[in-house]
C-alpha cells in the first residue's frame, strides 16, 4: 500500500510517499480502506516533532480517516466488511497513522457513519467533537453569545455551527476579506475589528454594552486580554492554544480589575478526556448525529491526492487555506460518497 511517512522531523520536505506491506487484521481487529484522510494542525506538530503525544519515528501522520471496512479479524462481531466508518487517532494508543491507504485498528475503535455523512465531510468530525467539548467549558451554563477570534479557522468554524444549532449569537474576527466572507458563509453573525486594543469596545458596541458569555482564544498575547475585557458578567475566556505566546499582562490582575463582572478563565485541551472513553466517544457520536441531521455541515474541502501531502502541509504552514484539507488515496480519482 501507499503511505506518507517521516523518518526525521522538520518541514514539509520530510514527508515521503512510501510503499509498505498492506496490513492484515489480527484477532479482534478490522482493516479500514481509506476513502478520505484529513490533514490538520496535529499533523504539523507530528511532522515538526513537537507534539506532546508524538508517535515514534518512522511515523505516519494523520489523525482522521474515513472509509470502509475491508477485512475483519478473528472474533469480530460489531463491524463487517463494507461498513462505512471513521477512524480517529484520539481512539488509538498513539496519535497519527492515517496518511495511508489502509489501517488496521481494534474493532472497538471506528465510529459507524450513516449514509448521509459523506466521507470527505466525515474527516471534519474531530473538529465538531472538539467544538462540543469547548462549548461545555462553562459547565453548559446558559449563554447567549460567543466570541471567536480567527473565525475562519477549522475549529472556529465547527464551534460556530454547533453554537448556531443551540441558538447562540456568534461574533468573530477575520484577518482579510476572503476569511471574513468564509466566516460569514459558515454562520458567524457579525465580524468585528480584531485589533486587540479595539476588540473589547467593538464587542460592547455590538452587544449593547453587555459583552459575550464565552470567548475562545487560540492566540494568547494581547488577544487573550482583549477576550477577557470583552466578557459579560459571569463570562468565561477559554484558552485552547497560545500561538502568540503567554498573555501579555497579569491575568489575575485583569480579573481583579474586572471584579464586578465575576469572570472566569479556563485553559482547555481535548486531551483532558483521553482517559474518559465514554465521554470522548459520546462527544463524537453527538457530532455524527449533528452532521447526519444537517444541523452542522463540514466546511468546503480542498482535495489533494495522498501523494501531494507535502503540498497540503505547505498550505497548512502558510495559513492560506480555507476549509478542510482532505487527502484521498493515490489510486483513486474520486472518493466514493
Amino acid at each position: 500500500m501507499k503511505a506518507v511517512q517521516l523518518r526525521q522531523t522538520g518541514g514539509p520536505e520530510v514527508l515521503s510517499l512510501v510503499t509498505l506491506a498492506r496490513p492484515r487484521p489480527g484477532k479482534g481487529e478490522v482493516c479500514v480502506r481509506a476513502m478520505a484522510i484529513g490533514a490538520g494542525g496535529p499533523d504539523i506538530l507530528i511532522r515538526k516533532g513537537t507534539y506532546k503525544w508524538m508517535p515514534p519515528l518512522p511515523a505516519i501522520p494523520g489523525n482522521e480517516m474515513a472509509g470502509v471496512v475491508d477485512a475483519v479479524g478473528e472474533g469480530c462481531a460489531r463491524l463487517g466488511v463494507g461498513d462505512r466508518v471513521l477512524v480517529s487517532a484520539r481512539e488509538l494508543p498513539q496519535r497519527g497513522g492515517c496518511y495511508a491507504e489502509y489501517i488496521c485498528v481494534a474493532e472497538e475503535v471506528p465510529f459507524l457513519l450513516p449514509e448521509s455523512v459523506a466521507f470527505d465531510d466525515a474527516v471534519s468530525l474531530g473538529n465538531f467533537q472538539l467544538a462540543l467539548a469547548l462549548l461545555a467549558s462553562n459547565g453548559n451554563l446558559p449563554a447567549r453569545s460567543i466570541l471567536l477570534p480567527g473565525a475562519a479557522g477549522g475549529v472556529a468554524t465547527a464551534v460556530t455551527q454547533v453554537a448556531k444549532s443551540r441558538g447562540l449569537k456568534v461574533f468573530g474576527t477575520a484577518s482579510n476579506a476572503e476569511k471574513r466572507e468564509f466566516a460569514l458563509a459558515h454562520g458567524v453573525d457579525e465580524i468585528l475589528d480584531g485589533t486587540p486594543s479595539r476588540l473589547p469596545e467593538a464587542v460592547m458596541a455590538a452587544t449593547g454594552g453587555r459583552g459575550v458569555d464565552l470567548a475562545f482564544d487560540h492566540v494568547g498575547g494581547d488577544l487573550f486580554i482583549a477576550c477577557l475585557r470583552s466578557l459579560a458578567p459571569s463570562g468565561m475566556a477559554v484558552s485552547y492554544n497560545i500561538l502568540a505566546g503567554m498573555p501579555s499582562s497579569d491575568v489575575f490582575g485583569e480579573l481583579r480589575a474586572l471584579l464586578s463582572r465575576s469572570l472566569a478563565v479556563r485553559t482547555f485541551s481535548i486531551h483532558a478526556i483521553d482517559h474518559d472513553r465514554a465521554h470522548r466517544r459520546g462527544l463524537m457520536d453527538d457530532a455524527i448525529r449533528l452532521m447526519a441531521s444537517g444541523q452542522v455541515r463540514a466546511p468546503t474541502a480542498i482535495r489533494l491526492p495522498l501523494a501531494e501531502a507535502r503540498h497540503a502541509h505547505e498550505l497548512l504552514d502558510s495559513g492560506s487555506s480555507l476549509g478542510k484539507i482532505v487527502l484521498f488515496p493515490t489510486a483513486q480519482e474520486e472518493s466514493p460518497q
